[in-house]
């Protein structure tokens, strides 16, 4: 595991367009089926990772909380499977059952969409607020496997409630820490 932060793209960058099938309905979901929303969540995470795997409950809590706001979220994992085969659509549909997800999981295998967002660890989060323009990107919170920190989501929660809420979200931000995203050769 090499340990990697996120590249944090540039506030006000317009969110990439994607279409990619949903691992556990089989659909195509594309960003635009997100507009009208007042923020999209854009999440790069996997199964494999000790850092998805620390935060994966709360990122399930988290879609709950949020479901019946106007908030779009989605999961993307890029991972290449030759290398990493328990990143397979099959085993990504299996956690997003087990955990409950209540968001599309999609799986991006040209890795073209993870290029695209810059993304370079897991998890890796990106949140746009109107027009698809980036208004945070950074760390779900303090806690990472081993430092005792109750795993919350603040950063990221504190974020999407501005973002909602119409205010300015802070510019306070620092950077996700996780895998490398598992790039094809």
């Amino acid at each position: 595991m090499a340990l990697t932060e996120s590249t944090m793209l540039d506030l006000g960058a317009e969110a990439p367009d994607f279409a990619l099938n949903d691992v556990v309905t089989g659909k195509t979901v594309h960003r635009d089926d997100f507009r009208g929303q007042k923020a999209l969540l854009v999440m790069f995470i996997c199964t494999h990772c000790p850092y998805v795997k620390h935060i994966e409950k709360g990122l399930a809590a988290m879609g709950k909380d949020y479901a019946g706001k106007p908030l779009g979220i989605v999961a993307i994992s890029s991972n290449d499977v030759t290398t990493h085969p328990e990143d397979s659509p099959a085993n990504l549909k299996q956690q997003s059952q087990t955990l409950g997800f209540n968001f599309p999981y999609l799986y991006d295998e040209t890795q073209t969409v993870a290029h695209a967002y810059k993304a370079a660890c897991t998890p890796d989060f990106f949140l746009f607020g109107a027009g698809f323009h980036l208004v945070y990107r950074g760390q779900f919170d303090l806690s990472r496997p081993g430092n005792g920190i109750a795993v919350t989501g603040e950063n990221l929660r504190a974020a999407i409630d501005a973002a909602l809420a119409g205010k300015s979200v802070s510019t306070d931000h620092r950077p996700s820490i996780g895998c490398n995203i598992k790039w094809k050769a």
